[in-house]
């Protein structure tokens, strides 16, 4: 057995499967990869990383299967997929992992190539467990896959818990230890226990706090965005693969970036933290409802518009639309009164959260500091984006947002 001390969770406890996958190279790749990304610009002691995060994720699995009761190699295979969730994950983590899903079609949670060959996949046939079915189980397939990765999954319950202790904000805190002891099945469904639909509020309040305040706060955005134009050069101008990529660390991504000419500026750039300005920042009521499904190739096109129209180099405009606001936890099921319902269903705060949400939304456009007002002007009248029909003020030239952006 090994034994861990940890910022959160204070000691781990890792011994079979577990403890003999922690020193193969695709689990200590993970040492490298920052769990967020570059929130880091934000919140300077956010370095935590996705090895702590994979060791906090298995701990909370290994106490909820004690929990379920659940033993043997069905708990092994669960204890495996838990350290393993995160082996997928590209340099950076989330913030380039639409890159790698143009090119690859995989997205971080598809380990099984990662899985079945190399150290991984013999210690995993060591422990006679199929390599197939761990990652089955981090796709989120089967009953216990809920565990991993589903919407109480203990991923979930770890990063927020993990993220707020180490940007310092006080909204991911959640009753985590509450949250697995109240876990069960019912009828293949992983539910929380009677009693315990504030818990279950908990997770879903967490999440839409820390999102505009940490995960989509408009700073790490912008060099989200500028890290993702610098790898899609990157790829375009040298012999790397997507594939390639997707084994890189933070390291090995910055350092490429730097040694190559074509994208040698956008290196120095973050690492510098001199980073593109918000020229437009507009709210969701404000942008042409057929923008909000534009692909990756629109998308280019809009922003070779805008360039245009402002005379300054393509490379020079960025444009970011999120996703419409989507909340995967108001699924979550509860007992209640011994009946099986949805959080959506039984919550009066699901509708609220939602509607915070679609406030919370942008639309954004990014430029060097001097091209931002021009190419803020530009944008608007491309993208047709009806500002006087929203809540706006300019906070100084060439950028756009509401009156609660000021942070």
């Amino acid at each position: 057995m090994t034994t861990i001390k940890d910022s959160v969770h204070d000691h781990i406890e890792v011994e079979g499967v577990a403890e003999a996958l922690l020193d193969t190279p695709a689990v200590q790749r993970l040492r490298h990869v920052k769990q967020l990304g570059t929130v880091t610009l934000v919140y300077p002691s956010a370095n935590h990383t996705r090895f702590e995060h994979s060791l906090g994720v298995f701990h909370l699995a290994d106490r909820a299967l004690a929990h379920l009761g659940i033993e043997g190699q069905q708990a092994e295979r669960v204890r495996a997929a838990a350290l393993l969730h995160d082996v997928g994950h590209s340099p950076y983590s989330h913030n380039i992992e639409a890159v790698v899903h143009r090119r690859t079609g995989k997205y971080h949670d598809d380990v099984a190539g990662i899985l079945d060959e190399g150290a991984v996949a013999r210690v995993l046939t060591e422990h006679g467990l199929n390599p197939d079915r761990v990652a089955g189980l981090v796709a989120g397939e089967g009953e216990l896959g809920q565990l991993v990765s589903g919407e109480l999954d203990v991923d979930r319950m770890d990063y927020l818990v993990r993220d707020a202790h180490h940007t310092g904000v006080p909204y991911g805190t959640i009753d985590h230890e509450r949250l697995v002891r109240q876990l069960r099945f019912v009828d293949g469904d992983l539910v929380l226990d009677e009693g315990n639909v504030q818990a279950a509020e908990s997770l879903l309040l967490a999440r839409a706090l820390m999102n505009p305040t940490v995960y989509k706060h408009h700073v790490a955005r912008i060099a989200k965005s500028m890290l993702r134009r610098g790898t899609e050069r990157l790829l375009a101008a040298s012999n790397a693969t997507a594939s390639d990529l997707r084994r890189w660390d933070d390291n090995d991504l910055l350092v490429r970036l730097r040694q190559n000419d074509e994208t040698e500026a956008y290196a120095r750039r973050l690492s510098e933290r001199d980073l593109f300005k918000r020229a437009v920042w507009a709210e969701l009521t404000a942008v042409p409802d057929d923008l909000l499904g534009a692909d990756h190739r629109d998308v280019r096109a809009m922003e070779h518009d805008i360039a245009e129209a402002a005379s300054v180099d393509p490379d020079r405009v960025i444009l970011d639309i999120p996703s419409e606001p989507s909340m995967t936890e108001s699924s979550s099921r509860v007992l209640v009164n011994g009946d099986i319902r949805t959080l959506s269903d039984q919550s009066t705060l699901v509708n609220a959260i939602r509607a915070a949400q679609r406030d919370q939304w942008r639309l954004g456009v990014y430029a060097p500091e001097g091209d931002s007002e021009r190419v803020g002007d530009m944008a608007i009248r491309e993208l047709g984006l009806d500002l006087d029909g929203a809540r706006v003020r300019d906070i100084r030239p060439g950028i756009h947002a509401t009156l609660d952006e000021f942070n």
